[in-house]
């Protein structure tokens, strides 16, 4: 009688088993920021190999055309004692075994499938199909039914998972006594059995006080399990993460949970060297947790910051020097330039910075590396300066993720929609300053990553200013719409899209707001905005900077008066570098104290000169015509812009009034 019990238990068991891997829990909804998606699969046998198997994501949107959007490679993975591998965000908790980024599963009317395949066979766009798949789930969040979907992935019902803040909800698939399968919408149980069934497990989590320390500082670790242990659990773990290791600080890392308690601390303390490395992440995980004892979560970041930056000789935009960094372009770089006019000079010039036989592309990746050295902040190494809001961030904040606050990403100054460029796979790759595209003036599709006309921003000011056209976007503005920053960048982005214009066939620089691509303006206010704020040390170093990687050069910061020969005042003349005003900042001239509360004090003179006074808009306020020592500005509190002018020689400073 026993005997028949235990083939009736291992028959009815195995109603519901017709395959050695299904689509166990999915939660793709996780209002309001997904950011605990997940999916779960389980095996028929625990412990199971995962070796050969896949999941492919589809797309059953219109635009998606019920094809393929993501794969995920399940080669090396191994579910675990209840059967379960859990695939998600960070924000999944307990940890998932397989992590994917945030916000990457789509909400439906979508459709995910295992299939016994290789990664190869599901291409970005492949249409959904039954072809080697083992099991599928068509699912949505208060969609309709995507019946062609439901067609090819052979399946006749579509489950919604209809999730709130306050009531999360994920799709869970439960099989009764009788081995009949269903599915229902409850509350989310990752890495737990649906029903409440199986091995318990007891999950660890990582707390800390803080998420940043200065370097040489003591903190602690605490582990907390969610019962009780009912003997010594003994755990590794690491802090260890890229250049940051165990010579970088002290403390245990080996570690016990005591019978009967629930909970241990570690003290680490971070070693103060010498040493400039810039700002690191810990990484504190677990090494060697064995079940029942899981990670609650893992890689838990905290920052070092590291007291040993440097500082440069040269000045922020806002407090800006010249005359320290000087161009490194190649002796006779603009020499083809002389004699040129119109057309003709214009020619001569892309001949020069779009010479495919010397010009390189890199990957927009790359550009995150340019930028780290081509906008570091000259104040602290360990930031980069944002363009527009005039501040320094930390390297480290580079928006990753869907979070932009506090962040900074590439803003494009001559924007993609408006130049018509755009990624492509490769360009997800930062293969380094070696490895890199021949290019020339018709290749466009590399102003996606030019440098010149790429700068670290504030991500959610680049958020702000969107593909405004320059004159509609004038920089932040506060609450009351007024300009909230002294307009540093202005000069900087007119140059950035001037050379745009040269740089890449297809691209210009127009007067008005056009809604044309390949087109941006406003020329006229970004002329006003070249001429009001000239090249300072800052631009130059990182002309220099992107030199290094590009092989060319931001002509418009090496020789400024270009602008007016190609779209100002003097279009028509003929060219000679002679007229250059780096010729004309030989006038060695120095206005201090700056800050000021209104008198600036003039070094260097040998004989009275002309001083005028504009306000960062560019309207002339005051005009001085024989000064021989200072000047009272008498203007209200912000940055002024003074020329000063000896002869055929001149030179703009930026003042800040107090």
């Amino acid at each position: 009688m026993k005997r028949i019990v235990v083939i009736l238990t291992l028959l009815i068991s195995g109603f519901g088993w017709s395959q050695v891997l299904v689509v166990n829990e999915l939660d793709p909804d996780t209002p309001s920021t997904d950011t605990a998606e997940f999916i779960e699969l389980k095996s028929q046998t625990p412990n199971f190999s995962t070796d050969g198997y896949i999941l492919v994501f589809f797309n059953g949107s219109n635009s998606g055309g019920d094809s393929s959007y993501f794969v995920i490679d399940l080669n090396g993975f191994t579910t675990d004692n209840n059967g379960l591998l859990v695939i998600g965000s960070d924000g999944v908790f307990p940890t998932p075994q397989v992590f994917i980024a945030q916000n990457l599963i789509q909400n439906g009317a979508d459709a995910v499938g295992i299939y016994q395949a290789s990664v190869n066979d599901f291409p970005e766009g492949t249409l959904a199909t039954q072809t080697n798949l083992i099991d599928a789930l068509v699912y949505d969040t208060n969609d309709s039914d995507d019946t062609g979907l439901l067609a090819l992935m052979g399946e006749t019902n579509q489950y919604n998972d209809n999730g709130t803040n306050a009531n999360p909800k994920s799709i869970q698939r439960f099989v009764d006594g009788m081995g009949n399968e269903s599915f229902s919408v409850v509350t989310p149980t990752p890495r737990r059995e649906n029903d409440g069934s199986g091995t318990p497990i007891n999950p660890i989590a990582i707390s800390v006080t803080e998420t940043q320390y200065n370097e040489g500082a003591t903190f602690d670790i605490t582990f907390t399990s969610e019962t009780n242990v009912t003997s010594d659990i003994d755990f590794t773990v690491s802090l260890n993460n890229f250049g940051f290791n165990t010579s970088d600080f002290t403390g245990i890392t080996s570690l016990t949970i005591l019978a009967g308690q629930n909970s241990t601390t570690t003290t680490i303390t971070v070693v103060d060297d010498a040493d400039d490395e810039g700002d690191e992440v810990i990484k504190i995980r677990f090494l060697d947790l064995v079940e029942p004892q899981v990670p609650f979560n893992n890689n838990i970041e905290v920052r070092i910051v590291d007291n040993d930056f440097t500082m440069a000789a040269w000045g922020t935009p806002v407090n800006p020097t010249t005359g320290i960094v000087q161009s490194t372009q190649p002796s006779g770089y603009y020499d083809s330039l002389d004699q040129l006019a119109d057309t003709e000079l214009r020619q001569a010039l892309q001949g020069i910075i779009a010479n495919p036989s010397i010009v390189r592309a890199q990957t927009y990746a790359d550009v995150i590396d340019i930028l780290n050295e081509a906008d570091q902040n000259p104040l602290n190494s360990n930031q980069v300066w944002l363009v527009y809001s005039e501040e320094g961030r930390p390297k480290l904040d580079l928006q990753t993720g869907s979070n932009n606050t506090n962040k900074w990403n590439r803003e494009h100054t001559f924007p993609r929609s408006r130049g018509g460029y755009n990624d492509i796979e490769e360009d997800d790759i930062a293969d380094g300053i070696d490895v890199f595209w021949t290019t020339k003036a018709d290749s466009l599709r590399h102003g996606n990553s030019d440098a010149h006309a790429l700068r670290a921003a504030d991500a959610s000011e680049n958020s702000s200013r969107g593909n405004k056209h320059y004159g509609d976007y004038v920089g932040p503005l506060d609450d009351m719409g007024n300009l909230d920053n002294l307009g540093s960048f202005r000069g900087d982005v007119a140059r950035s899209v001037l050379y745009m214009e040269i740089r890449y066939n297809g691209l210009a620089v127009v007067n008005g707001f056009p809604n044309i691509t390949g087109q941006l303006g406003d020329l006229a206010t970004l002329l006003d905005w070249h001429r009001n704020d000239p090249p300072d040390d800052f631009e130059m170093n990182r002309n220099n900077v992107v030199y290094n990687w590009q092989f060319n050069r931001n002509p418009f910061i090496d020789q400024p008066d270009l602008v007016e020969f190609i779209w100002g005042d003097s279009v028509g003349l003929d060219w000679d570098q002679g007229l250059s005003i780096q010729d004309n900042s030989k006038l060695q001239l120095s206005v201090y104290p700056n800050p000021s509360d209104g008198r600036v004090y003039i070094k260097g003179l040998s004989e009275a000169i002309e001083i005028e006074v504009y306000s960062i808009e560019g309207k002339r306020l005051k005009y001085f015509k024989s000064v021989e020592d200072y000047i009272d500005l008498d203007v209200a509190s912000g940055l002024y812009l003074l020329k000063l002018t000896s002869g055929n020689r001149s030179i703009v400073k930026k003042v800040m009034v107090d």
